[in-house]
């Protein structure tokens, strides 16, 4: 299926689900989540991002995890990231997501989607492939009681394939989970 028929499709989908009148659907389909995973292949993501900014519009607010990566290490300072990465290069998320932290990447993440969500915006995740090797998973940001609340659902762009067992494959190729959202494939 060629990109302007398949993306047409998504999008419909997307404003289906982003419909005031449908929202309940997503927690129906998403086993109680309040998140929608928009996939997409990992090497068409301008294109898919290009559209979303076009049909998004005014009522939703991006957020780029690869802004956000940059910033965090950029505020611990590289020579410090780099040893501090380097001591825990094993157990990533202790690095990205952790409880003793003040402020991690994890923490910034789930701090500048409230940001969107308190305006009354659908906060709208996107870049999500430099999460890869971070040890943080969507399904932490979908699960998260921050994330639940939201008045309006989180939109995930995701770079992703489904295999021919019908699994999700982050980037195309880490098993990823779709439980706490409807997926749009």
């Amino acid at each position: 299926m060629s990109f302007i028929t398949k993306h047409k499709q998504k999008f419909e989908d997307l404003r289906f689900y982003l419909d005031a009148n449908n929202k309940n659907q997503i927690r129906l389909k998403g086993n109680g989540g309040n998140s929608i995973l928009f996939t997409y292949p990992p090497n068409e993501e301008e294109k898919y991002l290009e559209e979303a900014l076009n049909r998004l519009g005014e009522q939703a607010a991006f957020v780029e995890v690869s802004h956000l990566l940059v910033r965090y290490i950029d505020e611990m300072g590289w020579s410090d990231f780099a040893s501090y990465y380097q001591d825990f290069s094993s157990t990533p998320g202790i690095v990205f997501k952790s409880e003793n932290d003040d402020v991690d990447l994890f923490d910034q993440i789930l701090a500048s989607l409230k940001a969107i969500d308190d305006t009354g915006r659908i906060p709208v995740l996107i870049r999500t492939g430099c999460l890869y090797g971070t040890g943080i998973e969507n399904v932490m940001i979908m699960e998260h009681p921050t994330v639940m609340a939201f008045k309006n659902p989180l939109v995930i762009f995701y770079p992703a394939i489904i295999d021919s067992q019908k699994n999700l494959q982050f980037l195309g190729f880490k098993s990823a989970s779709k439980y706490r959202c409807v997926l749009i494939d």
